[in-house]
């Protein structure tokens, strides 16, 4: 297998940074290629603008960037030298993950700005070409992510609101949109406030994890089928995504919750 570690932290000796390390010796010792785009080292840009644009623009007065990124398609006009870059680890990867740090319960802007820059429209999706159809069908992609806090507090009943929650906008906005089978994330908790012995214990945790990755059942997402023609849930549908709950179906929100908490818990 082929995989790509997009890792955002400005610390290399960091927790993240020991992460990836064991992520990347892990994996090669298994057999797999690895690649790491380290994005700090890249001096990664993450602002998404018209300097993205390198051949002639659709519309000089104003910017337009999902027609502009089309149009940079279909023409084959190369993006910079940077985004192509990239592009080709993700053409060429059967896996990605994402290796940051929890900020302000999202990825670091850095990380977000790899997504904004790279997964472009043409290259990325396309009209019809999103969830069950993406345009990564058939490759799979992961969260690795520390935390601050403690795990208590990403509980349901936690003050920062269940962990699968707070994934939901990577795990479904990102990845499944673009169609990936998204694997259960692994969250290393607050690393920075425990012993050295629980860290090495979370470095042990994640490489039996990538162990066994090759055989990790994927995270489940309703499939078009389940959807009405205004794109939400039929009525006798039973969510079991645990970001989506269907009261059409009479289902409250904890039900589907906790059925995929269970399913994040067990693959941890």
């Amino acid at each position: 297998m082929k995989v790509l570690i997009v890792f955002a932290h400005p610390e290399p000796k960091s927790f993240n940074g020991a992460l990836k390390d064991t992520a990347v010796s892990t994996l090669k010792a298994l057999g797999h290629e690895v690649q790491v785009s380290d994005l700090y080292r890249l001096n990664w840009r993450a602002d998404l603008s018209a300097d993205d644009f390198t051949g002639d623009r659709l519309n000089d007065d104003f910017l337009d960037l999902s027609a502009e990124q089309e149009q940079m398609f279909t023409t084959s006009t190369p993006p910079t030298p940077d985004v192509h870059a990239e592009q080709q680890k993700v053409l060429w990867c059967d896996m990605v993950i994402f290796q940051y740090p929890m900020w302000w319960f999202g990825m670091p802007a850095i990380l977000k700005g790899w997504v904004d820059r790279v997964m472009t429209r043409g290259f990325a999706y396309a009209t019809g070409r999103k969830y069950d159809t993406g345009m990564f069908k058939g490759k799979k992609a992961m969260i690795s992510t520390t935390t601050g806090t403690a795990s208590s507090l990403y509980e349901p009943d936690g003050v920062d609101g269940a962990i699968n929650h707070i994934l939901w906008p990577i795990h479904n906005g990102i990845f499944r949109y673009l169609g990936f089978d998204v694997l259960p994330p692994h969250v290393s908790w607050m690393p920075s406030r425990v012993s050295a012995d629980e860290r090495q214990a979370y470095l042990d945790a994640y490489a039996t994890r990538l162990c066994q990755i090759e055989n990790t059942e994927p995270l489940f997402f309703h499939p078009f089928a389940d959807y009405g023609p205004d794109q939400r849930l039929k009525p006798g549908v039973i969510a079991r995504s645990g970001f989506q709950w269907n009261p059409g179906a009479g289902q409250a929100h904890d039900e589907a919750a906790d059925e995929f908490t269970r399913k994040i818990a067990s693959a941890g």
